[in-house]
């Protein structure tokens, strides 16, 4: 498939790369185009501008926040005004409910397939392809994307045909991860200060055995 990726970032170049290693035909664009190089090195073809980057069959955008999305995917220089009809966009950045709904709209105007796909995972989980992809759109559009996901992440679960719930899903599980660490550091700090060794503490939290006994349900 010919897919144009834009956002080279931490998360984005280890995606591009396992595109590559897939046998998709990837065209990058990113603002600094040194961050393009290591991909042409292995293939890719650095796009200088964003409407270069969306002639292909698919557009995979991974950007920053909303305010980055934006700039690149709306306004007359961006991805849905070079996107030629029928093309697909993946959105795989971390964005809003209302941007993610915003999106669908722009795009169905233009006769346009769009698929919301943040993934979970760290960059290192990124450029080894084992991402979870959380998408949902039109089922056309998800069967255009399966591939893509196969290269890029180990498992994509798809929440429903409006691509504004996997946005949803996303920004509650890293909500869901942030409160998992704030509490984990306060529980860490209150045993500190009762003279328990942390690290003793955290091998009780994680023993498989513990977990057992923990979650065995009760006799009668």
């Amino acid at each position: 498939m010919h897919v144009g990726f834009i956002g080279i970032g931490r998360m984005g170049a280890g995606m591009a790369l396992n595109l590559l290693k897939a046998g998709h035909h990837v065209t990058v664009y990113n603002r600094t185009p040194a961050k393009a190089e290591s991909l042409t090195e292995h293939g890719a073809k650095r796009a200088a501008s964003i409407a270069e980057a969306c002639q292909g069959d698919a557009m995979i955008t991974m950007l920053a926040n909303d305010e980055a999305v934006e700039d690149v995917v709306l306004g007359p220089e961006g991805v849905i005004a070079n996107m030629r009809r029928g093309a697909l966009h993946v959105s795989s950045s971390t964005i809003s409910v209302a941007l993610s709904e915003r999106l669908t709209e722009e795009h169905a105007k233009e006769d346009q397939l769009f698929v919301a796909a943040p993934v979970f995972g760290r960059p290192d989980v990124a450029a080894a392809g084992r991402l979870f992809v959380v998408t949902a759109g039109d089922q056309v559009a998800l069967e255009i994307a399966a591939p893509l996901f196969d290269a890029v992440g180990q498992k994509a679960f798809v929440v429903s045909e409006t691509p504004k719930t996997a946005n949803l899903v996303k920004l509650s599980g890293n909500f869901l991860g942030a409160c998992v660490i704030e509490a984990l550091g306060e529980a860490l700090t209150l045993i500190a200060k009762g003279g328990i060794d942390k690290q003793r503490y955290l091998e009780i939290l994680t023993s498989r055995c513990s977990m057992r006994r923990f979650t065995k349900p009760m006799a009668d």
